[in-house]
């Protein structure tokens, strides 16, 4: 290669406008807009706060209030009922005494007739309507007597007095005489039937 033809290579490699790459300058502006966007960002979020605080605060102040009502009405219930419990014990038995006065007054004029009559009979009859009636009354309200004539010894119901030995095999660990009658109430016994058992 000739020296004119180098010489003029390198005349247009330099007459050539070397493009240098253009450097971006980051402007201030939006790191100043990021930087107002965060604090406003940040007010927005204090705020957000500030009020669920005050909403869980106004939450707890109405539980609070429920609970101290609902623990008052318990408080009113527990009284009542301990309240009714005492008057149920003390004047439980008024509707029974009631409905025995009746049968009272029926006494006391079968006892004034006794003292005026000569008639037996009519004194006897009395009688057994007042029994039967003050029979009537207590099962009505739940009293029973307890059966026992020939029935099987049951400790449930029975209380043995004594024994007696029987001749008729049928009759062993049977009832053969009753003391004194046994009552249940509403099927629980209240007094057992005191007897005699064949053995």
């Amino acid at each position: 290669m000739s020296q004119e033809k180098k010489k003029g290579q390198e005349e247009s490699v330099n007459n050539q406008s070397v493009v240098e790459p253009e450097l971006e300058i980051p402007s201030e502006e939006p790191e100043n807009q990021e930087k107002g966007q965060s604090k406003t960002d940040s007010a927005d979020e204090t705020d957000n706060l500030a009020a669920e605080v005050e909403e869980l605060k106004k939450k707890i102040e109405k539980l609070n209030h429920e609970v101290l009502l609902a623990r008052a009405d318990f408080d009113n219930y527990r009284k009542r009922t301990l309240r009714e419990k005492a008057e149920l014990l003390k004047n439980g038995g008024e509707d029974c005494m009631k409905h025995i006065l009746p049968i009272i007054d029926d006494f006391e004029r079968g006892l004034l007739s006794i003292s005026e009559t000569s008639d037996v009979e009519a004194v006897k009859e009395g009688m057994n309507l007042i029994y039967s009636k003050f029979k009537t009354y207590l099962e009505q309200h739940g009293v029973k007597e307890i059966k026992t004539d020939k029935q099987d010894f049951d400790t449930e119901y029975h209380e043995a007095v004594t024994t007696f030995p029987v001749e008729d095999a049928s009759l062993k660990g049977k009832i053969i005489d009753c003391v004194q009658k046994g009552y249940t109430l509403n099927d629980k016994v209240i007094r057992y039937a005191k007897v005699v058992v064949g053995e």
